[in-house]
């Protein structure tokens, strides 16, 4: 996805007959249908991939609308509902496809796993954090607290070759929310959308992103359980 940004940032032609937000659309498509036909992810991944892909479209159409971000030049898109391109929700199922191809494919077993319906609680605050917020109290703290608290004493195990090795699951949440930021960068120069203190021009996304992009994780993560049961470590 941020090879396709990038690359129809600088290459799109400006006089193309296809619009670059439905090309990054179609493109998606193919990809998410390459996924599914050489079985790199199963259709029980795949449905709550899905999921996610559509509580992420659903936040794009609230923080749009109040001014959070944009999309330069989305109205001139056919795939798109009001402001917001529909490749948008596949940069939020890509963080699903990751979480649930990597506890496959390094066999994640955890120790001191939460309830599944805690963390799911947790989860379900944390996205409606991200509306509510805008008129109520900033939760975020609070919710952040709370993973603390649930995982504090988790540990995954994985599998990378033939080595097994383990973390504590909260600094994996951490580590992975830094890879989204980072690729938050890159979108944003890429112009894919920009905040408003980049209409002038590009500039770095505040580290303060990262608190979100761990709670948006903490939902994607949790989700995954709901098809891949968290298994004990022997």
């Amino acid at each position: 996805m941020l090879g396709l940004i990038l690359a129809t940032a600088w290459l799109w032609p400006a006089d193309a007959g296809l619009h670059r937000y439905d090309a990054l659309f179609l493109a998606s498509l193919v990809i998410q249908a390459l996924l599914l036909a050489f079985r790199l992810e199963t259709r029980e991944e795949a449905g709550v991939i899905l999921l996610f892909h559509l509580t992420g479209t659903g936040m794009e159409l609230f923080k749009t609308a109040v001014g959070s971000w944009s999309y330069p030049g989305a109205e001139a898109a056919f795939f798109r509902l009001g402001g917001v391109p529909l490749f948008s929700g596949f940069m939020y199922a890509a963080v699903g496809s990751y979480l649930a191809r990597v506890w496959r494919i390094f066999e994640f077993r955890f120790t001191g796993y939460p309830p599944v319906w805690m963390t799911s609680i947790v989860a379900i605050a944390a996205y409606t954090n991200f509306f509510t917020h805008h008129v109520l109290w900033d939760a975020r703290y609070a919710l952040m607290a709370a993973t603390l608290l649930l995982w504090r004493r988790t540990h995954v195990y994985y599998r990378p070759r033939a080595m097994r090795l383990r973390m504590p699951l909260i600094l994996g949440f951490f580590l992975v929310a830094v890879f989204i930021w980072v690729a938050e960068n890159i979108a944003t120069f890429g112009g894919a959308w920009i905040y408003p203190n980049q209409a002038g021009g590009w500039q770095m996304v505040s580290p303060a992103k990262l608190g979100s992009w761990y709670l948006l994780m903490i939902l994607s993560f949790v989700m995954v359980t709901w098809v891949a049961r968290p298994m004990a470590e022997p």
